[in-house]
């Protein structure tokens, strides 16, 4: 039975809520993160006193670091969100991707590889390697038809999606070649509370809150499925512990909405909360250029998690989204300093 585990990227905004459902569960967690501009320690605020958590920060590209956490602390998993995710950041900057998503990966593996090696023949049956990825690998899909599934082949269409496919076969292929006991799983879009505010949905929240402008893309016509982070992390913990080795579960929320009635939703639960003088918060959506190569729509059949690991997603996207605006208007002391930080002032213009 898995019990102790190693959160990669668990300051991030999925990581940590993987790390608080599993230090609230009893596990006895890991987290190990690079802290650059989207992992935030404050995300683990509620956990980082438990006597069942550690916080290291590294490298997961440093492999004698990862070596030594996994033997020190007797671990019997390791759960891999450490990533590299905006697309935008990955148009302008590729090379970033590939060093943390691909190399990183690798070297990640290489390291759980040695350390498996080494345990007892029932430790290693036991022994778990989640490595968590994106519906992105897939491409997109018409607007009027068909979903994800397992078997749907590669399509990545941003540098994002192909690091993230990349790092996906080199993870079965650890498996496939060496043996080491992997799972994996692909999601759709997530959204919720801790959500660094470079992202559409805390964008959005915070831009509509303060007045500003709403870049939408293109006609805002891309549809993505949106899953609430916290229904997230109860599939990842499944994944992990009740998954088969070799196999991939992809989690979706069942939740498919335009980028523009996204938006507009947003729009109304903050009129509805805290109106702006003479006017409604719609009227602040600017339409601007489309992103290159901006996939049409994502749509994920959770069927295989579902039926095999009894997992169904809890809240839906109207009262998870109105849960989520509440919890910005409640938080500043997280976001705020996010904002008043040079890195947001040069990213705000920007869209998930």
């Amino acid at each position: 039975m898995i019990r102790r585990v190693l959160v990669t990227g668990g300051a991030g905004f999925i990581g940590s809520a993987v790390c608080r459902l599993l230090v609230a569960r009893g596990y006895h967690v890991v987290c190990l993160d690079k802290l650059t501009y989207a992992g935030n320690r404050a995300s683990l605020r509620d956990v980082e006193a438990t006597p069942n958590f550690r916080f290291v920060e590294a490298d997961i590209a440093d492999t004698v670091t990862v070596l030594r956490l996994l033997r020190d602390e007797q671990l019997q998993g390791i759960m891999h969100l450490a990533a590299e995710t905006h697309v935008d950041r990955s148009i302008d900057s590729p090379a970033a991707f590939v060093e943390t998503n691909v190399v990183g990966t690798v070297r990640l593996l290489d390291a759980a590889l040695e350390y498996w090696r080494t345990l007892p023949a029932r430790e290693r049956e036991g022994f778990r390697f989640h490595h968590v990825s994106t519906d992105e690998v897939f491409g997109d899909l018409p607007f009027d038809s068909g979903v994800f599934t397992e078997t749907t082949p590669y399509a990545p269409s941003s540098p994002y999606s192909a690091s993230k496919a990349a790092s996906d076969h080199f993870v079965r292929a650890w498996h496939e070649t060496y043996g080491l006991p992997v799972v994996l799983s692909n999601c759709s879009n997530n959204y919720g509370p801790w959500h660094f505010p470079e992202k559409l949905i805390p964008l959005t929240i915070l831009n509509a809150l303060e007045g500003k402008p709403l870049p939408v893309y293109g006609r805002g016509e891309n549809v993505r499925d949106w899953l609430h982070v916290e229904d997230h992390a109860e599939a990842l913990e499944r994944v992990l512990t009740r998954g088969r080795p070799g196999e991939t579960y992809l989690i979706g929320g069942r939740a498919e909405a335009s980028n523009l009635s996204v938006v507009e939703s947003i729009c109304d639960i903050l009129d509805e909360r805290q109106p702006l003088a003479g006017m409604s918060r719609r009227s602040l959506i600017s339409f601007v250029a489309d992103r290159p190569g901006h996939d049409r729509r994502y749509a994920i059949d959770p069927a295989k998690v579902e039926r095999e690991l009894g997992w169904t997603r809890r809240e839906n996207f109207a009262s998870g989204l109105a849960r989520t605006v509440d919890w910005y208007l409640g938080n500043r002391w997280w976001w705020e300093p996010i904002r008043a930080s040079k890195y947001a002032g040069e990213r705000l213009g920007k869209v998930a």
